[in-house]
């Protein structure tokens, strides 16, 4: 190898060696020891809590006030039914009318006894006053009934405890749990036509004595159901066995078939009418009453007599001692 050859591969050589950096080139700076790999994100501020509205003064909270045991009276009075036409006799003259008994109508009483239980539950019993045992329950603090009661019973209480959900002023209404007209127990029943109106309404708000308030309420309630009573398979063996057994010998002539006569109509309709005054501050009653109308064709309500009924509460100040008892456990 000549010198000059040697003299170029000395020059590359050193020419690598020398080899600056790019010009701009950024050096990465070292990250302290005690700095976090990824910096904390910063704390969201709390986001303001919308405060709630100003109760309106022109609206009350209806509940009931158990702080103490509370007690009244319940009185139903029904008047007896108006007395069919007396029928012409065979000179056209009506024989003597029979006077309706207007002195001796018929009343069924039973006790409300609204308490607070040993666990803050609110309870009641509903204590007949006659024969019978007493009924039990558990319900809200606006008296909506939670358990214990079923059936035209149900109904009766929804109407004289239950109280509205949500704040109420003047002319503000409301509707009731009730079930007025209950046909379930009808068999083969088949619904036409049905009209239901529920409605209680808050007439007046006036003040009472040691600044209490006294809420008005007035009841419009009404449910009527008709329709078909078809005959069941086993309503007509019934009736197969029965016209056998009444005719061995078959049916004369000018009997009637009754499988070829057509489905029995009937009707069931209940009317409420009534006004209490519910003492806000003390949270009860300070009177209440009511009308229920019932009329049925073809049929019959359960617990719900044929014609008129007054429902009067009287409360019981203070409370008989002997109604305080434990409530039982069904």
């Amino acid at each position: 190898m000549n010198r000059r050859t040697l003299g170029l591969l000395a020059a590359l050589s050193l020419t690598s060696a020398c080899k600056e950096e790019p010009v701009g080139a950024m050096t990465p700076i070292p990250r302290p020891a005690d700095m976090p790999a990824t910096p904390a994100k910063k704390a969201e501020a709390p986001k303001p809590v919308a405060a709630e509205p100003p109760p309106d003064p022109s609206k009350v909270v209806l509940r009931w006030k158990l702080d103490a045991p509370t007690a009244f009276r319940l009185t139903t009075t029904s008047s007896s039914a108006a007395p069919d036409p007396a029928p012409k006799s065979k000179k056209g003259k009506k024989d003597k009318e029979p006077q309706a008994d207007e002195a001796s109508p018929s009343a069924a009483d039973a006790i409300f006894v609204l308490q607070k239980t040993e666990a803050g539950d609110y309870a009641f019993r509903i204590v007949p006053q006659g024969a019978g045992e007493a009924d039990q329950g558990t319900m809200s603090e606006r008296g909506f009934v939670m358990d214990g009661l079923a059936g035209p019973l149900r109904n009766l209480a929804a109407l004289v405890l239950e109280l509205p959900r949500d704040p109420v002023g003047p002319e503000a209404t409301w509707a009731l749990g009730t079930d007025l007209v209950d046909m379930g127990a009808v068999q083969g029943f088949v619904e036409k036509k049905a009209e239901r109106r529920n409605q209680v309404k808050l007439t007046a708000l006036t003040p009472g004595e040691n600044g209490e308030q006294v809420a008005t309420l007035e009841y419009d309630l009404s449910e009527s159901l008709s329709g078909e009573v078809r005959a069941t398979r086993a309503s007509l063996k019934a009736a197969a066995a029965k016209a056998a057994a009444a005719k061995p010998e078959g049916p004369e002539d000018g009997d009637e078939d009754e499988s070829a006569q057509g489905e029995p109509s009937v009707l069931a309709e209940m009317r409420v009418k009534g006004r209490g005054e519910f003492l806000v501050k003390a949270g009860r009653w300070r009177s209440w009453e009511a009308t229920l109308t019932t009329r049925t064709e073809g049929t019959t309500l359960p617990g719900s007599p044929e014609g008129e009924r007054t429902l009067r509460l009287t409360p019981l100040d203070p409370v008989p001692p002997e109604l305080l008892q434990p409530q039982a456990k069904k």
